[in-house]
């Protein structure tokens, strides 16, 4: 049986971050944002509301912290959440009340998207075996509960920011396929900047290119963000 999408609450105060969450969890394709919340308030009834599977949560928001956040849903009747932490705050105080909340994993901004890919991969395994219904000895319980090590990112080429990468990816995987052009456009980069971008995604198998026919002269170039195996 093949366990559905896990449905995700992003919740950040800034929206063009909470964008490029979104855009990255579509892209990874496990799974599907079923709302952004940019208020802890909104949280609150979000969850109480879409009755997600999942809820990436930063702690600092305009209104209530993200640890009075998780003590509401807490309280909420129904389903427990799930909820993964993912901010800047590194507060001994802080870490140790998500904890106590009962977060799935606590990742420290700034982190890389293969940082946050390496949590998302964990949860799923986690949620699989959950819903398996299986008896687990204690190695397994072990495996599952500990947190993977963050690798180092891999070296970008000169002249490429990850932030920018960020954006890029996101925007992308939004439209489904773009130009340099288009993508430009929208995140307010030049084409030939934007084009090093989706040319580097092209030569590390993030994505691939196609021509686009349909007008007179050269054929425009689109690029198309690749799923990840086994997430088809």
């Amino acid at each position: 049986m093949t366990t559905r999408r896990a449905r995700v609450l992003v919740v950040e105060d800034e929206v063009a971050v909470a964008g490029i969450h979104q855009g990255f969890l579509l892209a990874h394709g496990g799974f599907d944002v079923v709302g952004l919340a940019h208020t802890g308030e909104d949280a609150v009834l979000a969850v109480q509301d879409l009755a997600p599977d999942l809820v990436l949560l930063d702690i600092h928001l305009p209104d209530l912290d993200g640890v009075e956040v998780l003590r509401r849903v807490r309280q909420l009747p129904g389903r427990p959440v799930d909820v993964i932490a993912v901010t800047a705050a590194q507060e001994a105080e802080t870490v140790r009340a998500a904890m106590a909340g009962g977060v799935t994993a606590y990742l420290v901004k700034p982190f890389t998207m293969a940082a946050l890919h390496e949590r998302l991969d964990q949860y799923l395994r986690q949620r699989a075996v959950a819903s398996s219904g299986e008896r687990l000895d204690q190695r397994q319980i072990d495996r599952l509960m500990r947190a993977p090590e963050s690798q180092p990112p891999a070296r970008l080429p000169k002249g490429l920011a990850q932030e920018t990468l960020d954006q890029v990816v996101a925007e992308l995987t939004r439209v489904g396929e773009g130009s340099a052009v288009e993508v430009g456009e929208a995140i307010g980069l030049s084409r030939v900047s934007v084009r090093r971008y989706l040319e580097h995604l092209v030569d590390v198998g993030r994505a691939v290119r196609r021509p686009r026919y349909g007008t007179a002269g050269r054929p425009e170039i689109e690029y198309r963000m690749v799923q990840p195996a086994g997430q088809r």
